[in-house]
């Protein structure tokens, strides 16, 4: 008998304490306090050319500064296409000079060894028309003979004015036309040079911030297809904290204000800004929007930790928010 009274006092004092901790349960939260997750914004490093992976720079786990070599493909066809533009533009530039300088120092040459020739011829020919012409007054000669005399000087004036037209467009070059065509002919050809360097550029990356190598997605030797990501970074920048509010606490939250982020297992709170508030409810049951059902309603928020603390967090972990309103 007084063992099942003294059941029945336990049994008391059991439900008694269980009634306190529900009621402490029903005390209403702090508004202001709501729960979240760290989440990260990966980069995939790709090549926008296919190839196989001969060096792989860096591995899972590694921070690596902007600049850094990440992955090499192979580059063959890329660089005998970097070649064969560099040739092509060495080809351009010897016929743009070539179009400029006109004819050779030898053609030249030959062209005024002809004309010489021919002032030669000229100033026989003048000698032997004033020649027959004073051995017509004589009746020496017939008429005949002078015009064939005269006929040579006119020929051998033709040829002289010829040599000295073709001697002077020697001297200046190609037309006007052409030394155009040869100008844009060299601007393609370097155009394609540069192409060409760029697809050889491409055949490795680098990472272009200081970031967390999250993870590495093929092996030295494997064939990467051309746009597929290599590794995956991310950067301190990229990562966030995500927390979901309820409705009638989201019409305060507003971007700009500041926030904290606590972190179990560090004593300090994280300084954070509210950076997004989501447009949609989170998580909406199909229920009937009503006066009652409202309250089941969350919004998602987000906010950004200073980067050169946020390494410290990682993508998943749980967090509390305090909100300041």
């Amino acid at each position: 008998m007084e063992c099942l009274r003294h059941a029945r006092q336990v049994a008391f004092v059991v439900v008694l304490a269980a009634g306190s901790l529900g009621l402490g349960s029903c005390r209403p939260e702090d508004p202001g306090h709501v729960q979240g997750y760290v989440e990260g914004e990966f980069v995939y490093v790709a090549s926008p050319f296919g190839g196989r992976l001969v060096d792989l720079a860096v591995k899972r786990g590694d921070q690596v500064e902007a600049g850094t070599l990440l992955f090499r493909l192979e580059e063959t066809a890329e660089r005998a296409g970097r070649d064969e533009a560099m040739r092509r533009v060495d080809q351009a530039e010897a016929q743009l000079a070539d179009a400029k300088q006109g004819l050779r120092p030898t053609e030249i040459s030959a062209i005024e060894a002809q004309l010489e020739q021919a002032k030669a011829s000229l100033a026989l020919s003048e000698v032997e028309l004033k020649r027959q012409q004073k051995l017509l007054v004589s009746n020496v000669t017939s008429r005949r003979d002078v015009d064939v005399a005269q006929a040579t000087r006119d020929e051998d004036r033709q040829r002289v004015s010829q040599l000295q037209s073709t001697l002077e467009t020697g001297r200046l070059g190609s037309r006007t036309e052409l030394v155009r065509a040869a100008e844009q002919n060299l601007l393609a050809q370097r155009a394609a040079l540069e192409r060409a360097e760029w697809n050889l550029d491409q055949k490795q990356q680098v990472a272009q911030q200081d970031a967390l190598v999250s993870d590495t997605l093929y092996r030295v030797g494997d064939w990467v297809p051309a746009g597929h990501p290599v590794l995956v970074l991310l950067p301190p920048t990229n990562l966030k904290v995500r927390a979901f509010v309820p409705q009638d606490v989201f019409s305060r939250v507003r971007v700009g204000a500041a926030a904290r982020v606590l972190v179990d297992g560090v004593p300090e709170p994280y300084a954070a800004t509210v950076t997004f508030l989501s447009p949609r409810a989170e998580f909406t049951p199909p229920v009937i929007y009503s006066q009652k059902m409202r309250e089941k309603f969350v919004f998602m928020i987000e906010l950004s930790v200073d980067p050169s603390l946020a390494g410290q967090l990682h993508p998943g972990q749980p967090v509390d928010v305090e909100l300041s309103f």
